[in-house]
């Protein structure tokens, strides 16, 4: 017991459950010692804004910009240079995988999705990165579940992110996804809005998603490793002690490493195969009944990618200035 108590929340948490660090900040990286780290257009927007990443967007526009490319092709190349050098530099800090993000304008595009997730692979093969430590993150849509379902059958690890619902979840697991990213936070905005009340953690509707989502996969013995992300309070995150993995932002894991409080596994295999649930077949027609029933899945899936793409086009006119 002494032990536990000299331990700070982030140190117990790691026994259970793999952290996962969501940001573009190496400084946050280094200082957490996450196992893996996620990015996606918007905080790449962030950091590439900021003077200390300077250098690495100068180096991608020199590395890769080609004067007989159309204007849209070579920013287009610019930012797939500027996601991969952002890459490696976590690689460089991170033991284990970083997810980047194909553009979320593709996100109803399969054939467009699978053709940008391989140009990303390629680009870092081609530095040297073993598509092993990469995760490409793709919005959790029909079209984007079957194109990482495809990638995945040619050794492309994929992050389904934007997942809101149970449907969204079950047709990931079903396609060998390797991994899915629930958005607590966001699922508990919706509800606290459309229900003018705050929830204590244990009774948060993001928290209960991501334990219905984790108790399903383990109960039918899916691959597919969980990971709950988009947290507003540490709350949330000890709710979830023992899921696969957590993506936690830098003010949370700052706050778990200053408390010294117990940590409890909340989330286990064995108990989630003890529990009586249902299995879901899951076709087409299934999956967008479902979802389409779920108004806070449809709101919140449609909203992230209007808002990712918003960053991305930030991003190219942040660019074009520099070009």
């Amino acid at each position: 017991m002494s032990d536990v108590l000299t331990q700070n929340q982030l140190e117990q948490l790691k026994k259970f459950t793999v952290v996962v660090a969501d940001t573009g900040d190496f400084q946050t990286m280094k200082e957490f010692e996450p196992r893996d780290a996620t990015t996606n257009p918007t905080l790449i927007l962030k950091a590439a804004g900021k003077e200390e990443y300077a250098a690495i967007v100068d180096a991608s526009i020199k590395e890769a910009d080609d004067s007989s490319l159309s204007k849209g092709a070579r920013i287009d190349a610019i930012i797939d240079e500027l996601l991969v050098r952002f890459g490696i530099e976590i690689l460089n800090i991170v033991p284990g995988r970083v997810s980047t993000e194909v553009d979320a304008r593709l996100s109803f595009d399969t054939t467009g999705t699978i053709a940008k997730a391989k140009d990303i692979i390629a680009l870092y093969e081609r530095k040297g990165i073993s598509r092993d430590r990469i995760l490409i993150k793709i919005a959790s849509t029909w079209e984007g579940i079957n194109a990482a379902a495809e990638l995945e059958k040619e050794g492309i690890h994929c992050n389904l992110t934007l997942l809101f619902s149970m449907a969204q979840a079950v047709h990931c697991a079903e396609s060998g996804i390797t991994l899915i990213s629930p958005f607590v936070g966001r699922i508990m905005d919706w509800y606290k809005a459309k229900e003018g009340k705050s929830f204590e953690a244990a009774e948060d509707p993001g928290v209960l998603s991501v334990q219905a989502i984790y108790d399903y996969y383990k109960k039918f013995g899916y691959k597919t490793e969980v990971m709950g992300a988009s947290f507003r309070n540490k709350g949330e995150i000890l709710e979830l002690a023992g899921c696969d993995l957590l993506t936690i932002s830098p003010n949370l894991l700052e706050e778990l490493a200053k408390s010294n409080d117990p940590v409890e596994e909340k989330l286990s295999e064995s108990a989630s195969k003890e529990k009586d649930i249902e299995k879901i077949d899951m076709d087409e027609n299934t999956f967008r009944w479902m979802f389409n029933e779920d108004a806070m899945a449809v709101e919140k899936t449609a909203e992230g990618i209007r808002n990712f793409a918003k960053d991305i086009v930030k991003l190219e006119e942040m660019i074009e200035g520099k070009l």
